[in-house]
């Protein structure tokens, strides 16, 4: 296990934006725990990202934390540029980083809407767009952006959340397509209803009614995300995919 860690740090290089909770928490430890290099990305939540960290380190595994908030240009450069000034590149950008927000479309106000496609779409776009660069030219690469069940499906009260999502599916497959001579793979996840603080919103009856419409008749929990994308970046022949993780909600 050993030998392999090694190895990984060596040839693996990830950063993963929005890392300090719920499901980029367990991506990054999950990664970590594989030996890779790993870059957590946060904005506002420091205090989870050094808990992380420290949770981390108490295995002897070390991580790097990098403040930037993504949805703004100059700070998705540089996080880049951190990576690449440390560790001269990056295999795997994970485009994690987004919020949510529920509301009648006729309530949306303009700072609704563009606060939302800042944080969970352009954000994707300033990012990638700057590591690709070191991709591009290193022939080899990995982007896999976490999208939602909302960006295949639309969800009723969320349209500007579900508008952001869709907006990573076709930015994935578009992305591939014109990367992949590049030896750039690019996919997305699209969870179903994950057992995350993005949650909290729901009642009880809310989440046992959800549920009962879902065929394992369970929500997910954020290590089958993990799990995922610790096989995406294992695997070398996937790209323009999006993988719906949902316990068979949509099929």
């Amino acid at each position: 296990m050993v030998e392999n860690q090694e190895k990984n740090i060596v040839n693996k290089v990830i950063i993963v934006t929005g890392g300090s909770r719920g499901i980029g928490a367990e991506i990054v430890k999950t990664l970590a725990k594989e030996g890779y290099t790993v870059i957590l990305n946060y904005n506002k939540s420091e205090e989870c990202a050094k808990n992380v960290k420290n949770e981390l380190a108490q295995l002897g595994i070390t991580v790097d934390i990098f403040k930037a908030d993504v949805s703004k240009p100059d700070e998705a450069i540089n996080l880049v540029q951190y990576a690449l000034e440390k560790y001269k590149k990056i295999d795997v950008l994970i485009n994690n980083a987004g919020i949510s927000q529920s509301k009648l479309f006729t309530e949306i106000t303009n700072e609704d809407w563009n606060y939302m496609i800042n944080n969970n779409l352009n954000s994707v776009f300033y990012c990638t767009r700057e590591a690709v660069k070191n991709m591009i030219h290193n022939k080899q690469g990995l982007i896999i952006n976490i999208s939602s069940i909302w960006g295949i499906t639309g969800a009723s009260l969320e349209v500007h959340y579900s508008t952001a999502k869709a907006g990573i599916i076709g930015f994935t497959k578009a992305l591939a397509k014109e990367l992949g001579p590049s030896n750039i793979r690019v996919n997305a996840i699209a969870p179903g209803i994950i057992n995350t603080n993005m949650n909290k919103e729901y009642s009880v009856d809310e989440i046992n009614k959800i549920k009962e419409e879902i065929p394992l008749e369970r929500i997910g929990n954020v290590d089958s995300i993990a799990k995922c994308i610790k096989w995406i970046i294992e695997d070398d022949y996937t790209t323009g995919e999006v993988i719906s993780i949902n316990g068979g909600w949509h099929m």
